[in-house]
């Protein structure tokens, strides 16, 4: 057990946040507002990473406030132009809490409505996409009007849906859908940007720091042929262990995202700390029932 929740980085974090439980801005990407350290999205994500679950009152509070732009259909970013806004931000918040909780009735009926879009689409075993937005647009219309092509809804491998249907769709189309993703040369969309089965030629860099934020995502799939398809990371990890038999990335990858997760970083001791902390969560994930 990680004394992280305990640490400053957390502290700080907590001390951000606004009276209706946001952070201001929400979605990772916007611009944040003058003095605005960190969104919404980040902020909760961060916390999760620091040991924080929906018991902790810093996250019941986010999570209120997530409802209440459920229900709103708001959010103080704006409407984002590059897409239908609607179904992203349900798709966002949806994803956002369940990553807590998968015990709330309009974030578990947008994942209702993935589920039976990816479902239709890898029916055959395959991918296949005219059955993929041709059920979307059944899925979304009634509810959302006319559904425009953006890119974003035109790809399946896209962060978002990737993780709000972890556990959540038939074991069969799991795996058809999991090969699919780990089959992509160009990663998924909104995250990491290269092939999974591609391992990072330097154990210490950012890269590598990206790559296993897209295997966290993976291990997120609790059917154990997804889990045994990633068998290949831990041997990775195994074999970049120091001498000591614990993991260091070097100083490179602070980023403030995944780490630091200590106070500080002036010593290698605290960075080998989060380092293994990281990795040992990924192994013991991959490695699980």
């Amino acid at each position: 057990m990680s004394d992280y929740k305990n640490g400053k980085w957390a502290k700080k974090i907590i001390e951000l946040q606004k009276p209706d439980g946001s952070w201001g801005y929400f979605h990772s990407l916007s611009i944040p507002q003058s003095g605005q350290a960190i969104t919404t999205e980040q902020a909760i994500n961060r916390l999760r990473r620091l040991g924080f679950t929906k018991d902790d009152a810093v996250i019941k509070k986010a999570l209120s406030y997530m409802r209440d732009c459920f229900k709103s259909k708001a959010i103080p970013d704006g409407k984002e132009k590059r897409m239908d806004f609607d179904i992203f931000l349900d798709l966002m918040l949806a994803v956002c809490i369940r990553k807590f909780t998968r015990d709330d009735v309009l974030a578990n009926e947008v994942a209702g409505k993935w589920r039976c879009i990816v479902e239709a689409a890898f029916s055959s075993g395959k991918y296949d996409g005219d059955a993929y937005i041709n059920t979307l647009y059944e899925v979304f219309e009634p509810k959302y009007g006319t559904v425009k092509r953006h890119k974003e809804l035109l790809r399946i491998d896209y962060y978002y849906p990737i993780s709000l249907l972890a556990g959540e769709i038939d074991s069969n189309i799991e795996k058809a859908y999991f090969d699919y993703i780990m089959s992509s040369e160009t990663g998924y969309y909104y995250g990491y940007y290269g092939a999974i089965t591609r391992l990072p030629s330097n154990f210490c860099s950012k890269e590598a720091s990206l790559y296993l934020a897209a295997v966290e995502l993976y291990c997120e799939y609790p059917n154990k042929y997804c889990k045994d398809k990633l068998k290949f990371v831990v041997e990775w990890l195994n074999n970049n262990k120091n001498a000591s038999g614990r993991w260091d990335m070097g100083a490179i990858v602070k980023n403030g995202t995944y780490f630091p997760l200590s106070d500080s970083w002036r010593t290698s001791e605290s960075r080998e700390k989060d380092c293994t902390y990281r990795i040992q969560n990924i192994i013991n994930a991959v490695s699980s029932p």
